[in-house]
């Protein structure tokens, strides 16, 4: 599978900047095909969640994709089966939250995640400083530990994400949930400012961005943009036609 980290230093070394897509996994139309065609509009990875029932970190939009998605009744193995399916030649990585990997079991969801071409994994509910075990069994099978940088934290939580994350550091740009927002917050700046001089890492930024203008302006200081609520509200609405528009835009608006 394609390792998620030499993927976003590749477009970096080539002097661009890295758009990771979200989309959350189970809902009508998220299947092998939409990734192929998210591929095919410029991302340099992709990011796919596994519906959770209390998705602490997600806003409306991504909370009603999930609901629709669990009554469904997607399963994270089914999520998993997608991503296989679609045997991308970029890296995906996957969303989730504790309960859906206890409930399967750690190793049974890592060796799940690693049969289906999964090459990071992002968990925002499990703390860095209580994550030791998990970074270990991840290490083990190569699969990169993305771990959140958010305003506020403190400069040692900023050193123990900066060493443990793998494949790049989720930059949260503004306090709150995800969700679009008129404007790029400028604690975005601060966040990446702050774990620049801790890591090499990619230093990506998601929480907020949902056009190509605040992309843009996002990349001036950081290695690349996540979005996702921009993206999946428009699949909410049936408009999956504007969902790969809207990615190629941002594909030349961080080019």
């Amino acid at each position: 599978m394609p390792r998620l980290e030499p993927a976003l230093r590749a477009r970096l070394a080539a002097g661009g900047r890295c758009l990771v897509p979200y989309v959350t996994g189970g809902f009508p139309g998220v299947d092998a095909g939409l990734l192929r065609e998210l591929q095919d509009a410029g991302a340099d990875a992709i990011e796919v969640g596994i519906p959770f029932s209390d998705p602490v970190m997600d806003g409306g939009v991504i909370q009603e994709a999930s609901r629709v998605s669990l009554e469904a009744g997607t399963r994270p193995r089914d999520v998993l089966a997608t991503i296989a399916q679609a045997a991308l030649d970029i890296p995906v990585a996957v969303m989730t939250y504790v309960n859906p990997v206890f409930r399967l079991g750690e190793d049974a969801f890592l060796d799940d995640a690693v049969s289906g071409g999964v090459s990071g994994l992002i968990v925002p509910d499990l703390p860095v400083d209580e994550a030791g075990e998990w970074i270990g069994r991840c290490r083990r099978r190569d699969m990169a530990t993305v771990f959140l940088a958010a305003p506020g934290s403190s400069p040692d939580r900023l050193v123990a994400t900066a060493e443990a994350s793998r494949g790049f550091v989720y930059c949260v740009s503004t306090y709150g949930v995800t969700g679009a927002r008129e404007r790029l917050a400028g604690t975005a700046r601060e966040v990446v400012e702050s774990l620049r001089p801790l890591t090499d890492t990619p230093l990506l930024v998601g929480v907020g961005i949902g056009t190509p203008e605040q992309a843009a302006e996002a990349t001036e200081f950081a290695d690349g943009v996540i979005v996702g609520s921009a993206l999946m509200a428009r699949l909410v609405e049936g408009d999956r036609a504007g969902s790969l528009g809207l990615v190629r835009s941002l594909r030349a608006a961080v080019a």
